[in-house]
């Protein structure tokens, strides 16, 4: 599964670039050697009391305090052709390099906790949202996830794939917002749908316990926050709305062991589309309620059997992916795009994903998830692209 992505960068806990740790040293040699060719006319001697601060944006204190030494030394040599600064002057010089030796051992203490917490976080991440295996079961599956929020693996959509006694179910969802806030929902969502695939020997009844879930949810919320309530004439409590609305959308996929057919149910979520060959299509898959909503029992949800022959693929989605616009404020237009993209199969998530930044002109500003399922007769084989 790939994963978004951004490794923690220059003056994020990452160590900074060789630019930035030869620059202090190229700027040393330039001024001196300005100073000596112009014996005196240009006066850049002074400028070397800049390389500390500087140095201390790339090496540790010990770094940092050696440009300062050299500068000092600098300044103090009658060969290097700066003008001879007084003592006032070499203490100025010498306080500026004190404060930069701090400045680094802080910068050094800062990203080494930032790399501390940085790695809590993505194990925290992913151990919410682990990536999917090449193979579950007899079914193979290629996925791609980017949350919106920067600096983040987990945002408000999800998916998983688990086998159970009952078959290969998978499931995509979209939770209500995104990013950081909305893991909490995700990571209650995922829970009931793998114990929904141990349990649940009907689809519509993984659906009802995925609504029953964030329903608890929701109430749960409510109690936390403190749902207002005020004491009537008469002495009864008298309640008023407070209580937080909390919904998400959800696609079920089942692969029955022994049947070459995918059952699938649709709780508000976009359909999955169908890859036969060159062409795409939609299966007609009746939509119901989203989750959340206490509508969602097993007298609404629908469950359509679609028949799949060798060589099918569903591609399944969030609206992150149909919603992202393009500089004209044009919708993407998956289903029309994806023939073309489906030239490599084995890395059409990845396609998929390129073609979206394309159109976007660098990305869409909500969660993408995208999920690629074939039975074993399909030639693709499925990939687990390594994590951001």
């Amino acid at each position: 599964m790939r994963r978004r992505r951004e490794e923690p960068g220059w003056l994020h806990g990452k160590p900074p670039p060789l630019w930035a740790r030869i620059a202090p040293v190229v700027a040393l040699v330039v001024l001196v050697l300005v100073q000596r060719l112009t014996r005196g006319e240009a006066e850049v001697g002074f400028f070397l009391a800049g390389l500390p601060p500087v140095a201390a944006f790339a090496y540790g204190a010990a770094g940092t305090a050696a440009f300062a030494g050299i500068v000092l030394a600098l300044l103090g040599m009658p060969w290097a052709g700066t003008a001879h600064p007084r003592g006032a002057d070499l203490a100025t010089v010498a306080a500026i390099g004190l404060l930069s030796v701090v400045i680094a051992w802080v910068r050094r203490r800062r990203d080494a906790q930032l790399v501390s917490v940085r790695t809590v976080a993505e194990a925290a991440q992913l151990a919410v949202l682990p990536p999917v295996p090449e193979q579950v079961g007899p079914v193979r599956c290629a996925g791609l996830y980017r949350a919106a929020q920067r600096g983040t693996l987990v945002g408000g959509d999800l998916y998983d794939v688990r086998v159970g006694p009952y078959g290969v179910r998978a499931l995509v969802g979209d939770v209500q917002g995104h990013g950081l806030a909305a893991v909490g929902t995700v990571a209650g969502l995922l829970g009931a749908f793998r114990e929904g695939v141990l349990d649940d020997p009907e689809l519509v009844g993984v659906a009802a316990r995925l609504d029953r879930r964030l329903l608890a949810d929701t109430a749960g919320a409510g109690d936390a926050a403190g749902t207002a309530r005020t004491a009537g004439p008469d002495g009864s409590a008298d309640g008023s709305g407070g209580q937080p609305e909390l919904f998400a959308t959800a696609l079920l996929l089942e692969f029955p062991p022994g049947l070459d057919l995918v059952r699938i149910v649709s709780c508000g979520h976009p359909p999955a589309l169908l890859l036969r060959a060159s062409a795409v299509s939609e299966p007609a898959v009746e939509p119901g309620p989203p989750l959340g909503l206490g509508l969602s029992g097993p007298d609404l949800a629908v469950v359509t059997d679609v028949p799949l022959l060798p060589g099918d693929r569903l591609l399944a989605y969030t609206d992150g992916v149909t919603e992202a616009r393009d500089a004209a404020g044009e919708f993407y237009p998956l289903a029309a795009r994806v023939p073309a993209l489906e030239r490599d199969p084995e890395g059409l998530v990845e396609a998929v994903w390129q073609d979206l930044l394309e159109f976007t002109d660098g990305g869409p500003r909500d969660d993408v998830a995208l999920l690629v399922l074939s039975l074993p007769d399909a030639p693709q084989g499925c990939r687990v692209g390594p994590g951001a």
